[in-house]
């Protein structure tokens, strides 16, 4: 029996960037002992059917959290900014959780070895979006020339939920979250804080972001027990783009030392123009090898 499972979502739109993070795992032979599991949020029936014989389990996504139904019609997709909060639910024969969004995929397997080594003892494994040359989260507006407005995603996010200013406040500086990629224990206490905060954030609050800004509660306004990892184990390539190893063949982090990508995360998309590469596979961009000589590369998986 399988102990670990790495689970992700998707709809019909994004089937083909869930297929490559599914073969991206696949990649490696020690995916073999590691379950992948899928929730499915508007897939057809082709699409179920190509997945049904690569991965172990497949459920329905649902409203796990009651939503206004003015908020969410025609957006099944929403749900993965519920469900991702009950997987245990969904798939209870596991004792550890990773989650990955189908817009991100594996580039180095120690990664997924650090992401389950870091939610042991009941803490939470996850990635800050804050380190070298990542891009500010904060918009500053001058008053007078010297008096600051300082608006950061956490404070936006929390103010439009009405969680209350004091909290939005203790959340206005915080590194942000992103709940892109995470790792839970079954019985980790955190799940329990991650839903009260997520009833809290879809009461008033958009759908879209409400989970990130329920972890982002847990963490800095709960205290949940957690273990931050290298920005490698989460990239967001659109706040700051790779470089590419010719050599060895690989994805990298673009200072010294130059470390491997674990997880390529193409959240907020790779545009070229009008067109988003997570949709449209033949969008490739310039990046720089170690040289520092301008390439042009897909930073998809297998393109």
């Amino acid at each position: 029996m399988k102990k670990n499972v790495i689970v992700s979502l998707a709809d019909s739109n994004y089937f083909h960037l869930l297929n490559e993070l599914i073969d991206s795992i696949k990649q490696f032979k020690e995916s073999s002992s590691t379950a992948i599991c899928i929730l499915d949020a508007g897939l057809n029936e082709d699409q179920l059917k190509i997945l049904s014989s690569k991965v172990d389990e497949i459920k329905n996504a649902e409203w796990d959290i009651k939503v206004p139904s003015i908020k969410v019609k025609g957006k099944e997709w929403l749900k993965s900014q519920v469900s991702r909060a009950f997987l245990p639910n969904y798939f209870p024969n596991y004792e550890k959780y990773l989650w990955i969004d189908c817009d991100a995929w594996v580039n180095d397997w120690n990664t997924i070895e650090l992401y389950f080594k870091a939610c042991e003892k009941n803490k939470l494994g996850i990635t800050q979006t804050l380190g070298p040359g990542y891009k500010i989260m904060s918009k500053v507006n001058w008053l007078f020339g010297k008096f600051a407005i300082i608006k950061s995603q956490n404070f936006k996010h929390a103010v439009s939920s009405k969680i209350g200013l004091d909290k939005a406040r203790k959340l206005a500086f915080a590194p942000h979250i992103n709940v892109g990629v995470f790792s839970l224990e079954k019985n980790s206490t955190c799940w329990n804080l991650w839903q009260k905060n997520l009833n809290i954030t879809l009461k008033s609050g958009k759908v879209f972001g409400s989970e990130g800004l329920a972890i982002n509660m847990s963490v800095y306004i709960d205290n949940a027990e957690t273990e931050f990892l290298p920005l490698n184990c989460n990239w967001i390539a659109s706040n700051l783009l790779p470089k590419f190893d010719e050599k060895n063949n690989i994805f990298v982090e673009p200072y010294l030392p130059n470390n491997k990508i674990g997880i390529m995360h193409l959240a907020a998309g790779i545009w070229e123009g009008d067109k988003d590469m997570r949709l449209d596979k033949s969008v490739k961009i310039s990046i720089k090898n170690l040289e520092n000589k301008s390439i042009t590369k897909s930073l998809r998986f297998g393109h």
